[in-house]
């Protein structure tokens, strides 16, 4: 594996949205636990809903799985109703947050300001951000990937101190790409996750961008995982649909290594 080799851990995150209620997020814990026993060598995490995310902390203890929080708010308390913070995830037992999702950003208007906020507030309270970038359709056919990037990934980052760069992770997940069917060519993503790279080494530096892990998502399957794998700077991904099924998130988790 090429990120390994760079010393990155390869990472795969089942991102649930807004499926499973806390009782049937609990069972699937079990069931992936017991059916991935044994895998040491990546790291596997799954992000419930809000609603379910102490009984899945609860569940995953002592597995071979980690829990994520779909979103967090940059604010440790106060008058925001609706909001969690990351000191209320930490509570729980939660290991990371993932912040800027696509559709964060097309449905509720979160913009990259906001995704440099939580991200601070991830860090200072022991949570593992996890950063989605990516660019639309439009953008795309608009040869403007590049620059979508160079805008979101330093404004992502702006916030992070360089001695923290580790502990950041980032997704880009092309826009088009998230529960479409379509899946960028492998070497589409290698060059869009290189681009990527970069700019976290504009921003933090050579040494960040080399330990820092980019996870690739936008309908990623049993199908194309082991060729995704087999690129140089994807250290992972981030799995929607493919992700609420047992049998198919096992066999992602359980890539072939190239």
């Amino acid at each position: 594996m090429a990120g390994a080799e760079r010393g990155r851990t390869p990472l795969v995150v089942g991102n649930w949205k807004m499926f499973k209620t806390s009782g049937e997020g609990a069972s699937f814990i079990r069931d992936l636990a017991e059916a991935l026993s044994g895998v040491k060598d990546r790291e596997i995490m799954v992000a419930p809903p809000f609603t379910g995310l102490y009984e899945a902390a609860q569940v995953a203890e002592g597995t071979c799985i980690s829990i994520a929080a779909q979103d967090v708010f940059w604010e440790r308390e106060g008058a925001y109703t609706g909001e969690v913070s990351a000191t209320m995830l930490a509570d729980l037992g939660v290991k990371a947050a993932i912040i800027g999702h696509s559709e964060r950003r097309q449905y509720f208007g979160e913009t990259d300001e906001w995704v440099a906020k939580k991200v601070c507030a991830a860090l200072d309270h022991g949570l593992q951000p996890i950063i989605c970038v990516g660019e639309s359709e439009e953008e795309r056919e608009a040869g403007a990937t590049a620059e979508v990037l160079a805008e979101q990934v330093p404004v992502g980052l702006s916030l992070v101190r360089r001695e923290d760069a580790g502990r950041v992770t980032l997704a880009y997940e092309p826009i088009w790409a998230i529960g479409t069917g379509k899946t960028a060519d492998p070497g589409v993503a290698q060059e869009a996750i290189s681009l990527v790279r970069r700019e976290v080494a504009d921003t933090l530096g050579a040494e960040a961008a080399r330990m820092t892990r980019i996870l690739y998502g936008g309908s990623v399957g049993p199908g194309n995982i082991d060729e995704l794998m087999a690129q140089p700077d994807i250290d992972g991904v981030l799995v929607g649909g493919a992700g609420l099924q047992v049998g198919s998130f096992s066999r992602i988790v359980r890539f072939e290594k190239p």
